[in-house]
């Protein structure tokens, strides 16, 4: 089965061709368009920016997408389709992210994947932006085992999930303020450095070589509960560099503190859920998964439990539209199919 995908529901407009077979995902083609430099003077994405970019990226980025596939399909955007090449494959659905996320930016992504849906006759699958998160672990694997702990790690959702089975999840532990993506961000800004702030605060943390004298707070790692919160962390942060007056030549010391509490609190969360839920895989998603740090802390935990561990390509760690497809891809095959008609963006879509 082949599927187009589309992401839209921050600042990076993606578009991906997938093909599936069995429980075997593979990436045709991959393109994403980043705003990042654009946002970098504003310390954060502005809405109504990012929502005008995608409406003019969107096209061009579906077109090279397709072309590099190639597979075939009419060019968006030509009077005249190409003729159809003997032997060549087509798509079968289109995936669009429906949601969480900006409202603004959601809507160019749904309202694009409807007008294909229309014009080309296809089947359309709505996608969870987690869940795409989550599939990104499923892109050129066999088979992964269930049941499965994901830890997905981002700037909006910091998340616990027990996955069963195919479109099978449950809940069991999410963030009750700051995501840990937005906890960098914020002590990146506190510290005087660039935007996005994870990976401003990972490059200065890599600098500090010694054994270091800062300790901030692990919040709620030793709580009975598998939830998080890192409102507290940036506190703490804020109140130890009020109180330091040379806290700006302690950068570096400051950075791998944060780092290190925010992947100390998230693995050890993850660690014990795993241990309760007697999964046979461990799984880490989202943005901040591509934090080297948090990488190489989580797969040696997971290592010491004796279970399977699957961390994404960087690639497939950020916002891109191979995540969509992938969970399209798994939704489709069960024709867990929307209308294009009854299409809609929902920037506070529930993860179930």
């Amino acid at each position: 089965m082949i599927v187009l995908g589309i992401e839209t529901s921050c600042d990076e407009t993606a578009a991906s061709v997938i093909e599936g077979k069995g429980d075997s995902v593979r990436i045709l083609s991959n393109v994403v368009s980043s705003q990042i430099e654009i946002h970098k003077k504003y310390h954060g994405v502005v809405p109504e920016i990012a929502a005008r970019e995608h409406i003019l990226n969107i096209l061009p980025v579906i077109n090279e997408t397709i072309e590099k596939s190639g597979i075939y399909s009419p060019r968006i955007a030509r009077r005249e389709p190409p003729l159809p090449r003997r032997g060549l494959k087509k798509i079968d659905a289109i995936a669009v992210t429906t949601g969480p996320g900006l409202i603004t930016s959601l809507i160019v992504g749904v309202e694009t994947a409807k007008t294909l849906a229309c014009v080309w006759q296809l089947p359309v699958v709505a996608v969870n932006h987690i869940e795409g998160h989550v599939y990104a672990n499923f892109i050129g694997k066999e088979k992964i085992k269930f049941p499965a702990l994901i830890l997905t790690v981002s700037g909006g959702h910091t998340m616990l999930i027990l996955m069963k089975g195919h479109g099978k999840f449950q809940t069991i532990g999410e963030t009750r303020d700051d995501a840990a993506g937005e906890a960098f961000d914020k002590a990146a800004k506190l510290l005087g450095l660039g935007y996005p702030g994870g990976p401003a605060v990972s490059k200065m943390a890599a600098e500090f070589k010694g054994t270091g004298e800062i300790i901030l707070p692990r919040p709620m790692l030793n709580d009975p509960n598998f939830d998080f919160s890192f409102s507290g962390l940036k506190t703490a942060l804020l109140y130890k560099i009020q109180k330091d007056k040379d806290w700006r030549k302690r950068v570096p010391e400051y950075c791998r503190e944060f780092e290190r509490a925010v992947v100390e609190t998230l693995v050890g969360k993850a660690i014990k859920a795993a241990r309760k839920y007697n999964v046979k895989t461990m799984m880490l998603s989202g943005g901040v998964s591509a934090n080297l740090v948090l990488r190489e802390e989580f797969q040696n935990a997971v290592a010491k439990i004796g279970v399977a561990c699957h961390i994404p390509p960087l690639e497939y760690t950020t916002d891109n539209a191979a995540m969509i497809a992938a969970a399209g891809y798994f939704r489709a095959r069960k024709k867990t199919f929307t209308p294009w008609q009854k299409l809609k963006a929902d920037s506070n879509l529930e993860f179930k």
